[in-house]
């Protein structure tokens, strides 16, 4: 991990392959993950250079891939949901990684774990679970230690994702690297330097990625990365990317 500042990136090519996080990079956190705002003019710039580059452009997020298109219904972005556990190519073909251990009791004891904590919010996305500690940074303890009891349960088919305020039960065996080389083993990505923008401890496995395939990992913010480029903020990220489409 490298610490302190690195420098801004430099200017966008139109023979790269981009993969963009969502929350915290493109758009701002909200109180719960339904109340982030997109504007048209994101949507247009995201539009704008999924052409330019001939679609060579992919959404990596924790999100569903659903939610994805809940966000940008215009298009039918490549994405991949879930920390990487849902990838839909750029043919639209969507795959996704299901362990065989059911969630079911987990999502039941967490249910009942949040019930007389109004503070946190659990979000089911299906092959995951996600506990939302935004509103009640107190309870960050409690978030921990209820979901690490759930996952000494589930053997080694799930890991916890650690985000913002976030601590996620999620498939193992996927993440956001591994989703960008699934990416650039296809067309329209492969052959391209791949660059990749995000913003927390969920994104340092394609930060990771992109170094050894020598393309430009962007950290969003501050704080230890593995990334060596950063931007300072979703604003600075929404300039850049308008720079792009320029």
């Amino acid at each position: 991990m490298t610490i302190g500042s690195v420098s801004h990136p430099p200017p966008p090519q139109r023979d790269w392959a981009y993969f963009f996080d969502l929350d915290g990079t493109l758009i701002e956190f909200a109180d719960t993950p339904t109340a982030v705002r997109v504007t048209e003019e994101l949507r247009s710039s995201l539009e704008q250079l999924h052409e330019l580059v001939g679609g060579a452009l992919a959404l990596l997020t924790g999100r569903p891939i659903v939610e994805i298109d809940r966000l940008f219904p215009n298009r039918r972005l490549p994405a991949a949901g879930q920390h990487g556990a849902e990838r839909r190519n750029a043919m639209g073909l969507v795959t996704s990684h299901a362990p065989e251990r059911d969630l079911g009791p987990a999502r039941q004891l967490l249910a009942q774990a949040v019930f007389d904590k109004p503070g946190l919010l659990l979000e089911d996305k299906g092959l995951s679970l996600a506990l939302h500690y935004r509103r009640a940074p107190d309870l960050a303890g409690f978030v921990h230690q209820t979901m690490e009891a759930l996952l000494a349960d589930l053997d080694a088919e799930y890991t916890l994702q650690q985000g913002k305020s976030v601590l996620e039960l999620k498939p193992a065996g996927k993440d956001k690297g591994i989703a960008v080389l699934e990416f650039m083993s296809e067309a329209p990505f492969a052959g391209r330097t791949p660059a990749f923008v995000g913003d927390d401890a969920t994104d340092e496995y394609g930060f990771a990625t992109v170094n050894e395939l020598r393309g430009y990992s962007i950290k969003v913010g501050a704080g230890e990365t593995r990334a060596r480029w950063r931007l300072d903020n979703v604003k600075a990220v929404q300039q850049w990317l308008r720079s792009i489409s320029d």
